[in-house]
C-alpha cells in the first residue's frame, strides 16, 4: 500500500514496475537455466541436446495447422498486451478537478487549474521564494499536491517551509473543504548570482 506522500511525490507506475520486474524476474531465471545447462550441471550431454524435445518436434510436425494458428494467436494477445502497456504508460496524467459543497446540489466545480494557480500565487508571495509551480494529482476522491518551490540564494529553508505548511498549505485544505492533502514539494536553491569583472 503506497502512502498519500508517495501518491503525491510521482505519478503512481506501479504496473509497468511489476510488468518490468516479473519480466526481468523471468529473464533472469531463463539466463541463470541456460547457464547451468551449458555448465553441464543437467547432465554432461544435455547441453548439446536440441532446445525442444525430438518428441515435442515430432507433436509440432504433426499438428503444423493447429500449431501455426496457437502462434499466431499467441502473437496477437502480446501485440494486443503490449499496445495497451503503451497506451497506458502514454496517457496524459489525470488533473482531478474538485466539487466543493456537493452534499447541497449547488456544488460549484473548481478546475484542476484554477486550484494549481491559486496555490503558486499564493506560495510566490512567501519571503524568499522567487518561483512557485502546483499541479493536483491523484482522483477526485483523494486529491493530492506537488508543489516545486524555487528559492532565492540565501533563503532559511526552514523558514520558508514552516511559512508553506502555516500557510499555503492550510489555506488549501480550508479552501478545498479537505482535512488531509497530501502533498510532496520540491525545493530548488538558487545559485548566486555572479559578478561580472570590469
Amino acid at each position: 500500500m503506497t502512502s498519500p506522500a508517495t501518491r503525491a511525490a510521482a505519478r503512481s507506475y506501479g504496473g509497468e514496475r511489476a510488468l518490468t520486474m516479473t519480466t526481468g524476474l523471468l529473464l533472469l531465471l531463463l539466463g541463470v537455466g541456460a547457464a547451468l545447462l551449458g555448465y553441464g550441471v543437467f547432465g554432461e550431454g544435455r547441453a548439446a541436446r536440441a532446445v525442444l524435445d525430438p518428441q515435442v518436434l515430432r507433436t509440432l510436425v504433426d499438428w503444423q495447422l493447429a500449431a501455426r494458428i496457437g502462434a499466431i494467436v499467441l502473437g496477437l494477445v502480446l501485440l494486443a498486451f503490449g499496445l495497451r502497456i503503451v497506451f497506458a504508460t502514454l496517457r496524459p496524467e489525470h488533473h482531478p478537478d474538485l466539487a466543493l459543497n456537493p452534499t447541497r446540489g449547488h456544488g460549484v466545480l473548481v478546475t484542476a487549474g484554477a486550484i494549481t494557480e491559486a496555490i503558486a500565487t499564493d506560495a510566490e508571495q512567501v519571503p524568499g521564494v522567487s518561483k512557485a509551480r502546483a499541479t493536483m494529482v491523484g482522483d477526485e476522491e483523494e486529491p493530492a499536491l506537488r508543489l516545486s518551490l524555487w528559492l532565492e540564494d540565501g533563503t532559511d529553508v526552514k523558514q520558508v517551509w514552516r511559512e508553506v505548511d502555516d500557510t499555503v498549505l492550510r489555506q488549501a485544505r480550508e479552501s478545498l473543504g479537505v482535512d488531509h492533502l497530501p502533498t510532496a514539494v520540491r525545493l530548488e536553491l538558487g545559485a548566486a548570482q555572479r559578478q561580472r569583472v570590469r
